[in-house]
């Protein structure tokens, strides 16, 4: 059976973060041996899987890469971020979902080693040149109580493939 297209509207990648924080300070995992980002501080995170709820997705990121377990009761949904992604190889559009957990249980550890070469606490108040932009720029958003930002569009919000 063949699957034709119903709708020609964007179709962006969805992804699910999740925001540890013990006081002033949040559990980053810092990227290696990936495609994206080497070198670079990121949050626990990853693709929605099809048919997955997002805070289900955010859930499964934190167990898999940081090895914590988090109740869908102590997830909260902080912000939203539509994001443009063109590095003039890569072409893509994403929903990125922020979910910060009130507690979890398990001690923050790094399950992912091929692709994580640490996880450490940073300091919000004091983040370290080598965060994802991305991170720094929605982490910044969220300090000043903001839901939802656009990250990688021009000012009008435009955007052309292969521009």
């Amino acid at each position: 059976m063949k699957f034709e297209e119903k709708y020609t509207t964007a179709r962006p990648y969805i992804a699910s973060w999740v925001i540890l924080r013990k006081g002033t300070k949040v559990a980053v995992v810092l990227r290696e041996n990936t495609p994206w980002m080497n070198g670079y501080y990121g949050l626990p995170s990853g693709k929605i899987e099809y048919g997955e709820p997002y805070k289900i997705g955010a859930i499964r990121e934190a167990k898999e890469e940081v090895g914590v377990d988090i109740e869908l009761e102590d997830l909260t949904f902080v912000h939203a971020c539509h994001r443009h992604a063109d590095d003039g190889v890569i072409f893509m559009d994403w929903v990125d979902m922020y979910f910060e957990a009130a507690k979890w249980t398990g001690e923050v550890t790094n399950m992912e080693p091929t692709v994580h070469s640490a996880v450490d606490w940073i300091d919000l108040e004091n983040l370290p040149e080598n965060v994802v932009p991305t991170v720094k720029f929605v982490l910044e958003a969220i300090a000043r109580g903001e839901k939802y930002s656009e990250y990688g569009w021009d000012s009008q919000g435009l955007v052309e493939a292969g521009k």
